[in-house]
């Protein structure tokens, strides 16, 4: 069993959970996910690693209770139990690999975060920082109120930039407006990490080509099973089909295809919808693990 030893809510419906996880913190990276199951039967939640302490063996989740499955695990306290936390799954991201630490401090670096995207990509700057890479990071929110991590990402950031959508608290604008501000005012960089809801990374990405910056996106808002096999985190990268827990959850940004990837999430939300999907895709409906056979 995997017991939750803290819980807190970060914001107007944003809830932190710390849970003790041996064999996910043994081996973890920044840009991995696990798989939480609330209860037996329960469905399979994909959540992103946010945070992780390989001596105390806890793993921190953020997340939203957006539905049903999301809604029992809001409900769980400190000293419930997870029925299953499975993880690392899916590809650590590349600037945190250690055998690519001498590429990345050469790289001028500035990650864009969006709502819940801001815990993922604190884990990211929380690890570069520990191995003397400091990052610029622009930290976007609707308003003041659902902002969180300020303080912790202000420490681990070279520069922090937050900005508001309504203007409530600091920059007021998107966070591709704060980019292009500062590169008005003469900052560059070569080297963007997007995270957050999918329009939102389409128009980093937009405004990134522009720029010349190449960037790196997490495409873990399409999962839905965590393994590929149930096709929802299916997706067009370059022109080839990938699937996000399985090849990823980080893609070039400027070969993803959000237009199709955002209205097939509107597509796998019906039964219709993930029938039709599944008939006009055929094999390449599915990814697969690769490593329990049911793919094949």
């Amino acid at each position: 069993m995997y017991e939750i030893v803290r819980k807190e809510q970060l914001a107007s419906n944003i809830l932190l959970m710390d849970v003790k996880a041996p064999m996910v913190t043994h081996s973890c990276l920044p840009g991995q996910f696990i798989i939480a199951i609330a209860e037996e039967d329960g469905e399979r939640i994909p959540l992103t690693i946010c945070d992780y302490d390989r001596e105390k063996q806890l793993v921190t989740i953020v997340f939203q209770p957006i539905g049903e499955s999301t809604e029992k695990i809001a409900k769980l306290n400190v000293g419930d139990s997870f029925h299953d936390f499975v993880g690392p799954l899916g590809k650590p991201s590349e600037l945190c690999i250690p055998e690519n630490l001498e590429e990345t401090k050469k790289k001028h670096i500035v990650f864009i975060s969006g709502g819940v995207g801001t815990a993922p990509v604190y884990c990211q700057v929380k690890w570069l920082h520990e191995h003397g890479v400091d990052v610029d990071v622009i930290q976007g929110s609707r308003n003041k109120d659902l902002l969180f991590f300020e303080d912790k990402m202000r420490e681990a950031a070279g520069n922090l930039y937050v900005c508001t959508d309504d203007g409530s608290y600091e920059f007021h604008g998107m966070g591709t407006d704060r980019l292009q501000a500062l590169w008005d005012e003469g900052k560059r960089y070569d080297w963007c990490v997007a995270i957050g809801p999918m329009i939102m990374m389409k128009f980093v990405c937009k405004l990134t080509e522009k720029l010349g910056i190449h960037t790196v996106v997490s495409m873990n808002p399409i999962m839905v099973d965590g393994t590929g096999m149930c096709g929802a985190c299916r997706l067009i990268v370059g022109g080839e089909v990938k699937f996000a827990c399985v090849d990823g959850p980080e893609f070039d940004g400027h070969k993803v295809d959000f237009d199709k990837a955002m209205q097939r999430m509107q597509q796998y939300k019906t039964e219709e919808g993930r029938k039709k999907l599944e008939y006009e895709e055929g094999d390449t409906h599915h990814g697969g693990c690769g490593v329990c056979g049911g793919d094949k």
